[in-house]
């Protein structure tokens, strides 16, 4: 589960400010107390092993009910101009994709979509591009927030973002206070992992060699075991 996917770290743009950890999150204290930590252990999970495994097309063997569903959001750096990838958990409601900022405003690809609502979205069965939008709208948040976070797996309820599938609506936007949520409209396509220039194609490559040395490892032995 990803309540956040934290990001590359972009400089604040223009002189905005940069919110303290914590502000204005309904988080327990003890979560508070650990974010600045937990957020550097997400960035250096999600750039090491959750970017790279989503990029080579394995999120449908990912995300599951039981660890949660994950997708890439790829914004642009509103400082550097790059492209950055942080993975985050999301629901599929309508016709658009929501995701949650569980660090709050602070949250790095937040302040970018801000600068710059263009996107990409890299699921585990398509790509697309398309608007980001800060979801502001009461009603809206009552609806869309219950089933993102069931789609989010058992650590929702570890940080402290109550149980899905038992509170009300109203207890869960509460929990979740301070909290962005963004809409994501597809408004294009764009390049997945199994398209040209994906890193699918590794995936076979790799899964045909070791199986290739396996049984001829397999063949060598039963061919020494006969002499």
């Amino acid at each position: 589960m990803s309540v956040d996917g934290g990001g590359n770290v972009e400089g604040a743009a223009g002189g905005d400010r940069q919110p303290e950890w914590g502000e204005g999150l309904a988080y327990p204290e003890s979560v508070l107390r650990i974010m600045p930590a937990m957020h550097e252990a997400f960035n250096a999970f999600n750039t090491y092993v959750s970017v790279p495994a989503l990029k080579a097309g394995l999120g449908r063997w990912m995300s599951n009910p039981l660890t949660g569903y994950l997708m890439i959001l790829r914004t642009r750096g509103r400082k550097s101009g790059e492209m950055r990838d942080a993975p985050l958990g999301y629901a599929v409601i309508g016709d658009a994709v929501y995701c949650l900022g569980g660090f709050g405003t602070r949250t790095n690809w937040y302040r970018n979509l801000l600068a710059d609502p263009h996107v990409e979205v890299i699921l585990s069965s398509r790509s697309f591009s398309g608007i980001a939008e800060d979801v502001t709208d009461p009603a809206e948040r009552l609806a869309a927030l219950p089933p993102l976070l069931r789609t989010m797996g058992p650590l929702v309820e570890t940080f402290g973002l109550g149980n899905p599938k038992r509170e009300t609506a109203e207890e869960l936007v509460r929990r979740c206070a301070g909290m962005p949520l963004v809409r994501i409209r597809p408004t294009g396509i764009a390049a997945g992992p199994e398209d040209p220039g994906g890193w699918f194609w590794v995936v076979p490559v790799v899964a045909s060699v070791a199986g290739g040395a396996w049984l001829l490892r397999r063949m060598t032995r039963r061919r020494r075991e006969k002499r």
